[in-house]
């Protein structure tokens, strides 16, 4: 006879518990009092770490891999090889930064005497003529989106009436946060907003897009008792949210895009959600490829699960929020989506304004309470402020009001019209040159190439050494221009499209040739499995930035 079975009625369930109870008593058996403690206490400690260590959103292959290489680093022949790279490469960065900047002399200390006016007018002009790239003339992609001499003169001016006023002071500079207040309100009306719809301006796409992470999580912890947060996002999103990620604690469950279309695998998308979601976001375009995501596939996923969708808009800025107004084809984005909960949108970029300003954008002014830092027990008082930054630039402030307001509807319509016009010119032209490829469908500005036949690298390279500055991209490799209204003046377009035809057809007469300089690196770092020494390399090349080169 069976003791027991797995199936029937009760009594196969008691016998079976029965088994279990004299298999734990013998196990125990003739076993001191602490020893009994202390198997028990180490079983329980043990299932617990095994359980948060399965249980993680990072996968275990990912933890282990990078566990892995970090041991491996600490071998004394690889450290001591990697270590000798990283200097050949701090020393190429800092070789850069001297010749950047030419013969002028770095002034380390304090001057005995204050300069004149005069002496450092002359200075400011030797300084801004350094580089190599003719900005003005349309040579580069992003970066400027915009420039008049007019209007330079007119931000000028106000800057410098605005340039010692603070926000932080609502009292004693009234009039700044007018203009701020304005500022959000005429950007929330080009992006459909209603009258619940609230916002703050920042210094940038980054700081727009990091408070609105800020804002969900505080959110998440208070409402919902997150305490392991994490957001979905396409795996095109911009870095900033990394930086988010990395700040607030919050894990990123990045989603891959479609090989055919470069936006975001909606599929994917819905099974990296979990009870840890405190947001979804997506791209309106996205900075690498141009593409839009499906704003309104994630604003509803976003509903079905109650979790905020942040529409990150900063590249497309009012492009994209005046292109079906320019006549122009593009999916829903903005807060007439369902669903959408918040955006960021630059200013400094197709707003025209100087660098420095940003917007983050709220449908509904409990989020925005998230956004804000207050401290209620300080002995200086009560302090809150709205953004990263306590006391801010209000000449920033009123430099962007003056822009927005100096160019109307009407100015950015133009403008729209004249860059979307530009962007299609210039990618039906590039989709006509054999031995490259566009991404996807390019949503606004930013047309993607890449290439099945040569290194892509090599096309950057040429190109640069024509004068143009384009931007790299990797995983897959490529190359993007984002059109501004530099690149609609007269002749800039065809000037490039001639010199990209003419660069492929050089490249064609050997097209398996390797790249080499330093367009090679880029090559050579998406090869390298551990991306903590890409990092090593990239923090370098920061510090670089900051080395003074010494005296011959």
């Amino acid at each position: 006879m069976k003791p027991f079975t797995v199936s029937g009625g009760g009594g196969g369930s008691m016998e079976c518990s029965k088994l279990i109870t004299e298999s734990i008593n013998r196990l125990f058996a003739n076993r001191e009092p602490w020893q009994v403690a202390t198997i028990t206490a180490t079983a329980v400690l043990s299932s617990v770490w095994l359980w948060s260590f399965i249980n993680q959103d990072e996968s275990i292959y990912t933890r282990g891999k990078r566990q892995f290489f970090r041991y491996l680093k600490k071998v004394p022949a690889v450290r001591r090889k990697i270590e000798t790279e990283l200097s050949k490469a701090n020393q190429d960065f800092e070789g850069e930064i001297a010749k950047l900047t030419g013969t002028l002399e770095y002034c380390l200390q304090l001057p005995e005497n204050g300069l004149s006016k005069e002496e450092i007018l002359k200075l400011m002009d030797e300084h801004l003529k350094l580089g190599h790239y003719n900005w003005r003339d349309g040579h580069v992609s992003g970066a400027v989106y915009g420039y008049k001499e007019d209007l330079a003169e007119l931000v000028t001016q106000v800057y410098g009436k605005a340039s010692y006023t603070n926000p932080l002071h609502p009292d004693i500079f009234p009039g700044v946060c007018k203009m701020e207040a304005e500022v959000v309100k005429m950007a929330l009306a080009l992006f459909q907003g209603n009258e619940k719809c609230c916002g703050t301006m920042t210094t940038g796409g980054t700081e727009s897009i990091v408070m609105a992470c800020k804002a969900y999580r505080d959110y998440a912890r208070e409402h919902k008792g997150i305490t392991q947060p994490n957001m979905v996002v396409p795996k095109t999103i911009h870095a900033a949210f990394d930086k988010a990620g990395q700040y607030f604690n919050i894990h990123i469950n990045y989603v891959d895009v479609d090989p055919q279309t470069y936006e975001v695998d909606m599929k994917a998308f819905k099974k990296a959600i979990n009870k840890n979601t405190i947001m979804l976001a997506g791209s309106a375009p996205n900075f690498p490829y141009g593409t839009m995501d499906d704003i309104e596939a994630i604003a509803q996923l976003g509903l079905k699960y109650d979790i905020p969708v942040h529409v990150d808009a900063c590249l497309g800025s009012f492009v994209v929020a005046l292109a079906r107004t320019a006549g122009y084809s593009v999916k829903p984005f903005n807060f007439s989506v369902k669903g959408v909960t918040s955006m960021s949108a630059d200013t400094h970029k197709y707003g025209f304004a100087p660098k420095g300003s940003s917007l983050v954008l709220y449908s509904d002014v409990k989020y925005l309470n998230h956004q804000y830092t207050v401290t209620t027990d300080w002995p200086g008082g009560v302090y809150g402020s709205p953004t990263v930054n306590g006391s801010r630039a209000g000449g920033i402030i009123a430099a962007c009001w003056a822009t927005m307001m100096n160019f109307g509807f009407n100015g950015y319509l133009e403008a729209t019209k004249r860059i979307l016009d530009t962007s299609r010119y210039i990618e039906m032209a590039l989709r006509k040159i054999d031995g490259i490829f566009i991404f996807g469908k390019p949503a606004t500005s930013v047309i993607a190439m890449g290439s099945t036949v040569f290194d892509i690298f090599r096309l950057s390279d040429v190109l640069c050494k024509k004068g143009w500055n384009l931007n790299t991209l990797q995983f897959p490799s490529g190359i993007h221009i984002c059109i501004t209204d530099m690149h609609t003046a007269p002749g800039v377009a065809d000037r490039f499209i001639a010199d990209v035809r003419e660069a492929v057809g050089e490249i064609m007469k050997d097209p398996q040739q390797p790249v080499s300089g330093k367009m090679a690196l880029y090559g050579m770092a998406q090869a390298i499995p551990d991306r903590s020494v890409v990092g090593e390399v990239t923090r370098c090349y920061l510090n670089s930035m900051y080395s003074i080169p010494s005296k011959k």
